[in-house]
């Protein structure tokens, strides 16, 4: 980097900046929920993640194998929500998990045009619809819910398909503005993402974090559960 240039962000330190403002809004959701600033921070974490996504899905070199380890994380979470919990709330790994599916779907459709792709993408948004949209709305007496429901769902795949970095900030605005507009008033402070999205360099970064960006959302989730236990 040049002398007086600015300061660029690798995508394993937005990844770290979401990590940290992420666990700021558990701790204010589990135990002070009145903190503002806390939820403030929060915000800020799911479209770094979300960008992240987009990322993942263009750069890895098995597609299937990325789904399977998200999807099977998601899995694990969620069944252990339901036996800690009793809860339905779908977690953000499975919000992911769809945007994935939305993404190889339309993208196999795009580069194939084929009845497969058509059928494969129908069924991709057929889930999306009926998990975000549909399910939500049925009398089941249940609390199931996608996290960050419809617009969640399509973050990532709106960045994943802008052709280029202004594009994809442009589209990644759009779907926040419609996210808050849909989630309430402070979820608006998520656009304070898009100048630190703005200043990713698109490098990964020097050391492999793969894994502890996979496992420190259960981990910390369950660390956060045993204390709220202890007191």
């Amino acid at each position: 980097m040049k002398r007086g240039a600015l300061p660029f962000f690798t995508g394993n330190q937005l990844k770290i900046i979401a990590l940290v403002t992420m666990t700021c809004d558990h701790v204010a959701k589990l135990f002070f929920p009145e903190s503002q600033l806390l939820l403030i921070l929060g915000r800020l974490a799911m479209p770094i993640f979300a960008w992240m996504i987009a990322e993942g899905c263009t750069y890895t070199r098995d597609r299937k194998k990325y789904l399977l380890q998200l999807g099977g994380l998601a899995f694990l979470c969620q069944v252990v929500f339901f036996i800690t919990e009793g809860s339905l709330y779908m977690c953000i790994l499975v919000t992911f998990t769809l945007s994935i599916l939305l993404i190889y779907a339309v993208d196999y459709l795009y580069k194939k045009k084929s009845a497969q792709g058509a059928l494969f993408a129908f069924l991709a948004v057929a889930l999306v619809i009926s998990a975000t949209i549909v399910i939500p709305r049925l009398p089941t007496g249940t609390d199931f819910y996608v996290d960050y429901g419809f617009y969640g769902v399509l973050l990532p795949v709106a960045i994943y398909f802008g052709r280029n970095h202004f594009e994809k900030l442009c589209l990644a605005a759009v779907f926040l503005v419609l996210l808050a507009m849909d989630s309430g008033a402070v979820q608006w402070w998520s656009l304070l993402t898009l100048p630190l999205l703005a200043l990713y360099n698109g490098q990964r970064g020097k050391w492999k974090m793969k894994w502890l960006f996979y496992i420190y959302y259960p981990l910390h989730l369950a660390a956060l559960w045993a204390i709220d236990m202890l007191i």
